[in-house]
């Protein structure tokens, strides 16, 4: 039996594990998605298995959205964006972009990884996007060099943009990474876990700097990370994966702007709860037992 769709607002709570919640997307203006992904079931081998990492996934992304995909370790959420990247393809359903089956990677989609090796270490951060801009073909000359400039002011690095990667900090190397697949001006830029192997204190910070671009080019992206806190920061549409393989749990819009802390501190609590109802049930079961 297919579970049941409801729409809800971040504010009410629910843990059914037969229920797949989903909130209203934010983009009413726009009716059509720009990612259309249809019950997506994605496998990848092992040396001794195949190993079966999401289980009939389905979501829409729309333009200018900051969509993230949330689960714990394991749940496939970054063999998804892999697909959505166009490097593995489905084994059931199907991955459109612009209502175009996604079948091989493009520079309409940017991928920004949470290794900091992303960079080429012997190009300076000028370097590191110009070499992309002109690898696509997308823009030569002098546009893409005025095109690099811009996407290095606003990631705020002018002042190293002639400076080489061993010599940034893990923020600034991601802040190149992200300066790099905006100034290929992608229909969406795919984040996997981009500020994962970043300090607590950059990670907040990189968090703060993605919204304040997103607020001056609302470019469209999607994000996967583990971190509920992150998850909640970021995503005006957050998406919840079960542990492997990766199931829809629920589909809940994010928090207004200048939600205060004990109201966050609660809907992240109700996101616990959701994610691990069906590990607590097990856990009881078994004191019963």
């Amino acid at each position: 039996m297919s579970p049941v769709r409801a729409s809800v607002s971040s504010s009410a709570a629910a843990t059914s594990t037969s229920t797949i919640f989903r909130g209203n997307r934010l983009t009413v203006d726009s009716p059509q998605p720009l990612l259309d992904v249809r019950g997506v079931t994605l496998q990848y081998k092992t040396k001794d298995h195949l190993i079966t990492a999401t289980y009939r996934v389905d979501f829409q992304v729309f333009r200018s959205e900051r969509f993230v995909v949330l689960g714990p370790s394991g749940c496939g959420k970054s063999t998804l964006l892999k697909a959505v990247g166009g490097y593995l393809q489905p084994v059931e359903g199907q991955i459109r972009l612009k209502d175009e089956v996604i079948r091989r990677p493009g520079p309409d989609r940017m991928m920004v990884f949470q290794e900091f090796d992303q960079l080429l270490p012997w190009r300076t951060v000028k370097e590191n996007v110009l070499f992309a801009l002109n690898s696509s073909g997308r823009l030569t000359g002098r546009t893409a060099e005025e095109k690099t400039r811009e996407c290095i002011a606003k990631v705020n690095l002018t002042k190293f943009a002639d400076s080489y990667p061993h010599t940034l900090s893990g923020g600034m190397k991601q802040r190149v990474a992200i300066a790099r697949g905006m100034a290929m001006e992608p229909d969406i830029l795919l984040m996997d876990e981009p500020f994962a192997s970043l300090d607590a204190l950059t990670r907040r910070k990189m968090q703060d700097e993605l919204l304040t671009l997103w607020e001056g080019t609302r470019f469209t992206v999607l994000f996967v990370t583990h971190s509920i806190p992150e998850a909640v920061k970021v995503g005006s549409r957050i998406l919840l994966l079960s542990p492997h393989p990766g199931q829809v749990k629920a589909e809940l819009n994010g928090l207004p702007p200048g939600t205060d802390g004990e109201a966050r501190g609660a809907f992240e609590q109700r996101i616990h709860a959701m994610l691990f109802a069906d590990a607590v049930e097990e856990e009881g079961g078994h004191h019963h037992g």
